[in-house]
């Protein structure tokens, strides 16, 4: 159990993983150190007790923290740091915070976030650590039968569900595909895109050819919705 967050953070072994995009056609390979990931999303309860605020959208101490933008949950993983007593992970430009009110014209881009790779805080995974840790060693779309391991649209009754219901991968970790769908630290194509941050893992409102370890998907850092969450990550095995 990590520190009193309550979750368990899963320790993820080093490993390599090939992206791919089925836009643009790329594929990439990415090695990868070890890292700890939390076995749930992060859950409307803890979010409140870090942050003073709920999400908006049903109650439910276990529901996952949805409707939370990018920028949301970096500002989570730094307060969830500094009460744990870890060096908080991102630097952020207080005059390109959207939450505030201090925007200065360059806000809501998220670029003006520097990440301490040397800091032991909370994090947000890379989409690489994301897809590896959903894999756990499998090379298929799913990491096991879809309806056994996630909430989607066939079987979710179009509404999202408490954290840990559906069957966990190899790794112990919970909800990796649907439920909600996860940030990332990662910028989707800055050229064609802009500030765009990835997606991964589907929701509870989408189709099974959206809930897939490969599947990718972009938003603005700025956006809220009631199928995107966030889990936390942290480098390192300690």
């Amino acid at each position: 159990m990590e520190a009193s967050t309550g979750y368990a953070m899963v320790a993820i072994p080093a490993g390599r993983v090939t992206l791919s995009d089925r836009r643009t056609q790329r594929s990439w390979s990415v090695e990868l150190a070890p890292y700890r990931l939390a076995a749930f999303p992060v859950t409307r309860e803890l979010y409140a007790e870090i942050t003073g605020l709920r999400p908006s959208g049903p109650h439910g101490d276990r529901l996952p923290a949805e409707s939370v933008s990018w920028w949301d949950a970096v500002r989570f993983c730094n307060a969830l740091s500094r009460r744990d007593g870890f060096t908080p992970a991102y630097g952020i430009d207080p005059g390109a915070d959207p939450g505030n009110g201090k925007g200065d014209g360059h806000q809501d881009d998220g670029e003006r976030i520097v990440w301490d790779t040397s800091a032991d805080g909370y994090r947000l995974p890379t989409e690489a650590e994301w897809e590896h840790a959903c894999r756990a060693g499998t090379t298929g779309a799913h990491y096991g039968p879809l309806d056994d391991i996630a909430w989607y649209r066939a079987n979710s009754d179009e509404h999202v569900h408490e954290v840990g219901g559906k069957r966990p991968n190899t790794w112990g970790l919970y909800d990796m595909l649907g439920n909600v769908w996860d940030w990332c630290w990662d910028v989707y194509d800055a050229e064609v895109y802009g500030s765009y941050r990835v997606l991964r893992g589907g929701g509870w409102f989408d189709e099974h050819w959206s809930c897939r370890a490969s599947a990718r998907r972009r938003s603005h850092p700025t956006y809220r919705v009631d199928d995107v969450g966030f889990r936390i990550a942290r480098s390192g095995t300690s």
